[in-house]
């Protein structure tokens, strides 16, 4: 989902024949389908007021979830971070913007019929104007990322290290204001600033990956082992533990999608990654629907199973309506018009890559 994209404009990376970073596209679809994963598991056990054995998996991935999307987010912004701020906005923050304001806007023509039988149109119409200063449902990681380029941009002459303790006291204070857009900040900036200023030792970790797989295959393992403990001992969300535990998941995602991509299996991940935003933006419609369809008709009683089931279809159902979008020529909906432009459009746009 980074929206500098996995276009290889640097030397730090090894392109394959269509200019994309094999690796980072396996990570990304890794992380795009565990958070699908999160809302589907977590929406299916809410409504069901019951919890199946995917609630373990979700539980698993929680400290790294996130911390390694923002991270593999800042990956390519020393690319592109001094340019003119002109070009730098509009790739980074309009692009964001656009997508934003647009789908929240469809969110709310699917929820506004059930918020106003509970609480009347008056204060659906709140909700909405409110939804442009506490970010809507799933949409809050396309909202957070363009305040992340601009902070670093700003602060771009002030010596990383400075930022960086800032930013890990910061996550370590574990901050609960109640507002969306504050406490992930506080939580998440951390990660996407370390991959903005230490992009090259994690193009470094790849290649030690890629050149010593049975080396990463027991790291993996030993990860998944500590991770796995400290998140049933309930410790992991501890101050610096949590810390400690999103950059150890941020690796081993990287590590899993260069072991991946290096024997190239499971193809599908790739394509997630290289479609992420396409899913993110869409697969609240199909992950509702199949829940909704599944939990009424009580055919399969198993909650995981439930679970799992509208996870895949969550994802596919995605890619399913960003294919019939482009068939009927909507393709405003997953690219930004020439009118949301506000610096000259690159020859070649990209969902992906906004550089």
């Amino acid at each position: 989902m980074t929206t500098n994209g996995t276009a290889a404009a640097t030397d730090r990376s090894a392109p394959g024949a269509s200019g994309r970073v094999d690796w980072v596209d396996y990570a990304k679809g890794i992380c795009i389908i565990m958070v699908v994963m999160m809302h589907s598991v977590l929406g299916v056990e809410k409504a069901a007021e019951q919890t199946g054995f995917m609630h373990y998996v979700v539980m698993f991935a929680k400290p790294f979830r996130m911390p390694d999307f923002f991270l593999i987010s800042g990956l390519f912004l020393s690319v592109v971070i001094d340019r003119d701020w002109r070009t730098y906005l509009d790739r980074k923050v309009m692009h964001f913007a656009y997508f934003y304001v647009l789908w929240v806007t469809i969110q709310f023509g699917f929820k506004a019929p059930s918020l106003a039988a509970e609480t009347g149109w008056a204060q659906v119409g709140l909700q909405y104007l409110e939804s442009f200063i506490e970010p809507f449902g799933t949409l809050w990681f396309i909202y957070l990322l363009p305040i992340f380029f601009v902070v670093t941009k700003l602060a771009r002459n002030v010596h990383p290290l400075v930022i960086w303790l800032i930013a890990a006291a910061l996550e370590t204070a574990h901050v609960a204001t109640g507002w969306t857009v504050v406490d992930e900040f506080c939580s998440r900036f951390v990660y996407f600033y370390t991959g903005y200023v230490l992009a090259d030792y994690v193009f470094a970790l790849s290649d030690r990956a890629r050149a010593r797989p049975a080396l990463a295959l027991l790291g993996l393992g030993l990860w998944a082992l500590i991770n796995g403990g400290l998140v049933a001992l309930e410790v992991s969300e501890w101050p610096v533990v949590s810390l400690a535990l999103g950059f150890a998941g941020a690796c081993a995602i990287i590590v899993t999608g260069t072991l991946l991509a290096r024997a190239h299996w499971l193809g599908f991940l790739r394509f997630c990654g290289e479609h992420s935003i396409v899913i993110y933006l869409a697969f609240f419609l199909p992950m509702a629907a199949s829940r909704t369809l599944l939990l009424r008709f009580g055919v399969i009683h198993d909650i995981g199973l439930i679970s799992l089931i509208v996870t895949a279809v969550g994802v596919a159902g995605s890619l399913v309506i960003w294919r019939l979008a482009l068939a009927a020529r909507a393709n405003f909906l997953f690219e930004r018009p020439d009118a949301f432009w506000i610096a000259p459009k690159k020859a070649a746009p990209s969902l992906q890559a906004a550089e």
